[in-house]
This record gives C-alpha cells, structure tokens and sequence, in this order.
C-alpha cells in the first residue's frame, strides 16, 4: 500500500542532532562536545522567578495573557536593543519586526515563504547543519560558497552566481543564507566589509533572477562576543533595508528555556512570513515574551548578558588550553572570540565523519564531536570534505571540558 505521506514528509529525513543527542543518551559517561548547548549552570533561575513573580504582583499577567498575539507589540521594540551600536539602528521600527518561537521558526518560514521544490539557496561551505535539514526538507538545491576566516569568498559567491547565470538557473535563486556571527560550525564572523560586498553582487544579478535576491543573516550568537570589536549587521550597508532578513533570539544570549526569536524584515516577506505563522501557533506565548519585556525594560537582561559573556570566555579558554596541551599541531584550528565553538582541521588524509574509524574510536573513549561533514551542503560541484570537526564549550562543564580534548587528544595522536 502507498503511503499517505506528502512528498514534505517523504523528504524530510531526521535531523542530525537528534542523533547525535540519542549518542549522548545511550552512553552515559559519554563526554559531548558535539551538541550546541548554552551552560546550564549560567541560566538565570532566580533573576527570571522574580521577573514572573513581579509581573504577576503588577498584573501584567491579566485575562489578555491568555493571547499570545497581544504581547508582540510589546515586546517587539524591544527587540531593537540587540542591535546596538551600529548606523542605521534608530532606523528600525516595530512594523518590521515578527517575533517568533526561536530564531529556528523564523528559518523555517522565511524558507517557506520564499522557496519552492527544485529551488536553489546558497549557503555558506561549511555552515549550519541543521538549516540544511530544512532546505532538504523542502526539497531546495544547495550551493555552498567557500568560507574564510572573515566570511564568504566574495570571488568565489560571484563564480557561482556567474555558472548559474550561464545555465540559467539564476531564476530558481531565492536567497543567500549567511551565519555571520561566531558561526556555527567554525566560528567565524563576517566582517561588514563582506556583508555589503555579497549584497551588492546579489543586486547586480537580480536582473537575470528577474526577482529580488535576499539575504538571510543568521545572528544567532551576535550577542555572545566576547573579544573583539563590534561588527554592524547586513542591515546597515546599503541596500540591506529592502534584501536583509535579519533573525535574531534570546534565548541564547539569556536562556534557552524562552523560546524567542525576532525577525527584521521587509515587506511583503513580513506579511507573508506573519500568515504562515499563523498558521503555524497563531502567536509566539505570551509568558515567556512579558518574561522578556520586564528583563528588558529592568537591565536584567544586559546584566545577565554581561555575566553569560564572561562565563563562555572562561569555558572557551578552558577548551583552547586543552587543545593546545593535547592535540597534534597539524591539526588547525582558531581562538574563538564569542559564540559555543571551535572547528578543528586535522589533515586531509584523516576522515573524521560519522563512518569513519576514528570517529568510532573516539566513541570508545567516550567523547564525542559533531563531524564536519555533516556541515557541508550536498552540492555536486565539489567533493564534500571530510577531516574536520565542530568542539562546543557550551553546555559542558570546565572538568567534562579538559577531560574531553584529553581523549581526543588521545585519538588524534594514535
């Protein structure tokens, strides 16, 4: 008997983290340095039962909480904190943000609302896997543009935009998908330079897309800097008001518990992507959004930010001490200046993906990594490597930290 299933569902096949994390489960002296999470030992328990137990004490908690919608008015100029200080930032008003369950969900309809099977999305050569679950999901083509230390290989995004050209693919492009914060998986962040740079290449061939290319700019980890000068998002180079599809969270920078994103969007993708998520939850809850606003509005939010900055700067030393005490030194890799990672490059001769003997081995010894090639688009018109690994310093503990470089350590060396 056929299934019922739409062709969505045949597609979409499961996400890698979840089987990284059943690893994680299945071993239980497992040490992960694979799954992205933030440190549970920093999340502000007391400051956010108090910020609850104040606005239950000021009412704001009233019959209208039973809404979600209601509280996006108020919450959304809020959202305008997080992008200081940069040209163009009093620029932004609440008509363009969508608040949303997560920066995650607005991924997720921003590619709903701009993409069709058979579609093409360029993406960054490695970026963020689990984004690639959902242009897979949607049955999209992915072409990945070369990564460097400070963001896209301009000559290369140009190379790519010209062979689609010549082949007339050009008009199934919808957009540009960039993480241009402590990327993940390596870290990196794009420099303002580049962002406007890409957009101005995507403006000179819109004329042969005959549609708008857009850019999305995943800012995830903008706000976990922690060294290093601030870098101005996408949305102030020229052009970036009516191209960039900002998407923004808290629950990164605060805690991972309050599912809230924010997108910067222009029209009509603000309109479109606020129908399709309707349709998806009628309005992102209320609690957690009044949670937020009171944080906000009391300074409890940049004090927490201010400490989880420290805290991550801390955990990323204790990484990078092991990695330099432990790992060979032809293996590559970079200080972190923000963000939960660090990408590791061993030699092109050893394959570190999920198949691999040394991923295997490193089972063993009970520690675990999230293999690089897992980061790759599945683009035809290169070979996708395989010797490299993404290290997260976020949710382990300092002492899980050394242990866990010490054992792959071990590997490496053998």
């Amino acid at each position: 008997m056929k299934t019922a299933l739409s062709q969505l569902g045949q597609r979409t096949a499961p996400p890698a983290i979840s089987w990284l994390m059943s690893l994680t489960l299945g071993q239980p002296k497992l040490i992960s340095l694979a799954a992205g999470f933030t440190d549970n030992a920093s999340l502000p328990v007391s400051e956010a039962r108090e910020l609850l137990n104040t606005a239950k004490r000021l009412t704001e908690l009233d019959e209208n909480a039973t809404t979600a919608a209601v509280c996006d008015r108020r919450l959304a100029p809020n959202a305008t904190k997080l992008r200081r200080p940069q040209p163009a930032a009093t620029d932004i008003s609440s008509d363009r943000l969508l608040i949303t369950h997560g920066s995650q969900q607005l991924l997720y309809l921003l590619t709903e609302a701009l993409c069709d099977p058979g579609d093409i999305v360029l993406v960054e050569d490695p970026t963020y896997f689990v984004y690639l679950g959902i242009a897979q999901s949607h049955g999209l083509r992915c072409r990945g543009v070369r990564l460097l230390p400070d963001g896209l290989d301009l000559a290369h995004l140009e190379q790519v935009l010209e062979e689609l050209r010549r082949r007339g693919d050009l008009p199934r492009v919808k957009l540009l998908y960039l993480v241009t914060y402590y990327q993940n998986p390596t870290g990196y962040t794009t420099s303002f330079a580049k962002k406007a740079a890409a957009l101005k290449l995507l403006r000179r061939y819109e004329k042969f897309a005959g549609h708008p290319l857009y850019l999305i700019e995943d800012a995830a980890y903008r706000e976990l800097r922690f060294a290093g000068e601030e870098v101005p998002s996408a949305l102030a180079a020229p052009g970036g008001a009516d191209r960039v599809l900002y998407a923004g969270t808290f629950s990164k920078p605060f805690a991972t518990g309050v599912r809230v994103g924010f997108g910067v969007l222009p029209e009509p993708i603000r309109t479109t992507a606020t129908r399709i998520k309707g349709n998806h939850d009628f309005g992102t809850a209320n609690l957690l959004q009044q949670l937020l606003a009171r944080a906000l509005a009391t300074g409890a939010y940049e004090r927490h930010l201010a400490e989880l900055q420290r805290r991550y700067a801390h955990k990323a030393r204790v990484m990078t001490d092991a990695i330099r005490a432990h790992f060979p030194a032809n293996v590559e890799w970079r200080e972190p200046a923000g963000g939960l990672y660090v990408w590791a490059r061993a030699p092109k001769r050893l394959r570190t993906g999920a198949k691999s003997r040394f991923f295997q081995t490193a089972l063993k010894r009970n520690v675990l990594y999230v293999p690089g090639a897992l980061c790759y688009a599945n683009d035809p018109t290169r070979r996708q490597p395989d010797h490299e690994m993404r290290l997260s310093y976020g949710g382990a503990s300092e002492r899980d930290l050394a242990e866990g470089i010490k054992r792959l350590g071990t590997v490496l060396s053998a």
